[in-house]
């Protein structure tokens, strides 16, 4: 069995946990709350008591909320020594919070790659996430083996950030579609359509993105009323949404429609929607 730890027991890094014993690797796992990592544990994981222990595998998966939680995680794997070692970064950051990150772990002695995914928990539980990386050649070599095990297909894209950059560019459009189904569901009021064969024909078209193809269920029973939770909930779109705005206003690049966007974003969430899938946006703009 291959060693290897995840930091961060969410959603994601559950499953991550959960496809890599599967693979038969030796999993470690770390949470700031102990206790969100029972499922990972029930899966076959080992919980290690502190970052140091962490420090011990030889590759590091991390997968925390923000900037500042993998600033913090990676600040105590430094103090712990982790010279030699990979750390390979699957959140979501901002590409300038992502380099700044890597020079800290070179300079520490290891290296790095960010790699970002895109799909959800059920994806990665098949090994059919989307991986963005970026890092030197050297760091993508050596986790591709393990990224393999998570994604059907995993590109190596450039320096340190570049994932970052795609993993913005490939999750803004998404978030968008949420608000432009609602408009385009406005077209069809008294039309006497029912929800479901609403979806199917835009799913089977192309106004269908790969979210309603696979969720299609999850969008008719939400727009039939019934909010559905979220495993790309309203609350992750929305913090993705707004890496995207502050990564355009970095380069001085103008995005009224993604400005436009999050308003609708900020809305849902005062109407306490974070939780929920993106199809609750659209209900949520459709019934407004």
């Amino acid at each position: 069995m291959t060693a290897i730890a995840i930091v961060g027991t969410g959603r994601m890094g559950t499953a991550y946990a959960k496809r890599l014993i599967e693979a038969d690797y030796d999993v470690t796992v770390w949470n700031r709350t102990p206790s969100r990592t029972s499922a990972a544990a029930e899966a076959g994981a080992k919980v290690a008591p502190d970052l140091a222990t962490v420090a011990a595998a030889g590759t590091i998966l991390v997968s925390l909320t923000d900037a500042a939680a993998v600033e913090a995680a990676t600040a105590e794997l430094i103090r712990a020594g982790i010279a030699g070692k990979l750390i390979v970064d699957l959140s979501t950051l901002l590409p300038e919070e992502t380099r700044g990150i890597a020079e800290q772990v070179t300079a520490a002695g290891a290296e790095f790659l960010d790699c970002p995914v895109g799909g959800t928990v059920g994806p990665a539980l098949k090994g059919q996430l989307l991986g963005m990386a970026g890092g030197t050649e050297s760091a993508f070599a050596r986790a591709k083996p393990v990224l393999e095990q998570l994604c059907r297909r995993v590109e190596h894209l450039g320096p340190a950030g570049t994932g970052a950059q795609m993993k913005l560019a490939v999750n803004l459009p998404l978030a968008i579609y949420w608000k432009t189904l609602a408009e385009a569901l406005t077209l069809l009021e008294g039309s006497g359509i029912a929800a479901s064969t609403a979806v199917s024909l835009i799913a089977d078209s192309s106004a269908g993105p790969t979210v309603l193809k696979n969720r299609a269920q999850v969008v008719i029973d939400t727009l039939n009323g019934t909010d559905q939770p979220g495993t790309f909930d309203i609350a992750g779109l929305a913090k993705d949404l707004d890496l995207a705005l502050r990564q355009a206003q970095l380069t001085g690049r103008a995005m009224p429609l993604s400005e436009e966007t999050r308003k609708s974003y900020s809305n849902a969430l005062s109407a306490g929607l974070g939780g929920f899938d993106g199809a609750s946006l659209t209900r949520y703009l459709s019934d407004a």
